[in-house]
């Protein structure tokens, strides 16, 4: 294989989240398309960013705002208000559904749209630290499971996983060595300790 030095195109997404007080967070997306052969102001084909602030409580979008700074059509930001429709939206149950029926195809924009379901796994995470960040500060968190966006994400956020089962077990996120010590440590056998 045979490939040039300088690449063709160069997408990066961004996702960047804060402590909005105890009860919410605002996380940032931004993409940014960039052709690194062609010369300014034609090298950057796309940069739009999509904002929500969630409440912690049950994980519910209770702002949206859709912005596009560098976009190929003068009437392409016309369609950022569509994106207000995240408001209302369960970032922890059936949001990727929601974002598809709401966003996807000619009812929205493909690069908001993309911005849209990587907030989805971010907004997940940001949840997360920031329990592991009261809990670090010695404050009252959320319960763990609260944030539980995380269910059905993978093996171990299964229903009966080793995620949930750590929980129960005393494990609390944010803590602790990277990776988490095994199911066992926490007093609790698991199918690897019972050979199932």
């Amino acid at each position: 294989m045979t490939r040039s030095e300088l690449p063709l195109h160069r997408r990066t997404i961004t996702v960047t989240a804060y402590a909005e007080g105890g009860d919410e967070i605002s996380v940032e997306a931004e993409l940014s398309d960039v052709r690194p052969w062609a010369e300014p102001p034609a090298d950057v084909v796309h940069r739009m960013g999509l904002a929500v602030r969630v409440r912690l409580a049950d994980m519910v979008v209770v702002h949206a705002e859709a912005d596009m700074r560098t976009f190929p059509h003068a009437e392409c930001p016309l369609i950022t208000p569509v994106f207000d429709g995240l408001v209302g939206l369960s970032v922890a149950a059936g949001y990727n559904r929601a974002v598809q029926q709401r966003f996807r195809g000619v009812s929205g924009c493909s690069h908001l749209h993309e911005l849209a379901r990587a907030l989805g796994p971010a907004v997940v995470q940001a949840a997360i630290s920031a329990n592991a960040g009261l809990r670090y500060a010695g404050e009252q968190a959320h319960d763990p499971r609260s944030t539980a966006g995380v269910l059905n994400s993978c093996h171990i956020w299964a229903p009966e996983g080793v995620g949930l089962r750590k929980l129960d077990g005393g494990w609390v996120p944010g803590t602790g060595p990277r990776p988490v010590p095994p199911l066992s440590t926490f007093g609790q056998r698991g199918p690897e300790a019972s050979g199932g």
